[in-house]
């Protein structure tokens, strides 16, 4: 069995668009929804002894979106740090973007750098925000940042690349979670979650509950990791 607890759980919030749908709703507010949903998941996720979340917020993809509803990501952005970085902040969760700076607004950019000048210096648990984030334009990013750095070839392993990818201090990622009954991971963290145990659920990520985070972990309590072995 593995370890009670995953050191780190990726969560890939799918769903909040045929969510809203479904209900007769905007796509605003289906998103609205899927923020609180996100606020109330990650702090249970801490509170039962996850060191690491991180979170697919808004990917590379995602700009390609209707125009109304990319400014509207931003702006929940920025609204999200204003409402409820005190609290993560009050529980001592260090958060961090992980992702490229570039295209994203000026004044996203500044939430973001508020956000992770505010936290800094948290110890109890590192809260990752996978924002304008792709796992292909990460590990390019990576080797090009490798390649200027004038390593021999001989230098270059996995520990190296480790030290190059957005946020080095996460690791490997344990547990990846998608909701809205879709298979596939979509290139989230692609390097980190090469042994991560994959849990799909069918609800869509609104409707998605602390109990079933808790079924969630413990299925993966229930898990023999062999990592090839």
């Amino acid at each position: 069995m593995s370890s009670e607890i995953p050191a780190h759980v990726g969560l890939i919030l799918d769903g909040n668009r045929r969510w809203a749908k479904a209900k007769g709703l905007t796509v605003v507010e289906g998103h609205k929804e899927g923020a609180e949903t996100f606020k109330k998941i990650s702090l249970a996720a801490f509170d039962r002894g996850v060191k690491y979340l991180t979170a697919f917020i808004f990917s590379t993809e995602n700009w390609y979106r209707a125009k109304e509803e990319v400014s509207f990501l931003m702006k929940l952005m920025v609204r999200a740090v204003e409402l409820h970085l005190d609290e993560f902040h009050k529980k001592n969760i260090k958060i961090v973007i992980v992702g490229s700076r570039d295209n994203v607004p000026e004044s996203v950019q500044k939430a973001m750098e508020r956000t992770e000048s505010k936290t800094a210096g948290n110890t109890g648990g590192v809260l990752g925000l996978c924002f304008n984030y792709g796992g292909k334009p990460e590990l390019v990013d990576a080797i090009r940042k490798i390649a200027a750095s004038g390593v021999s070839l001989t230098e270059i392993d996995d520990e190296l690349v480790d030290s190059y990818l957005y946020q080095p201090e996460i690791p490997g990622m344990d547990l990846m979670i998608r909701t809205s009954g879709e298979r596939r991971t979509s290139g989230f963290m692609m390097w980190r979650a090469d042994y991560a145990e994959l849990y799909f659920v069918e609800k869509m990520w609104p409707d998605f509950t602390v109990e079933d985070l808790d079924t969630a972990l413990a299925d993966y309590a229930e898990r023999q990791r062999r990592f090839g072995k």
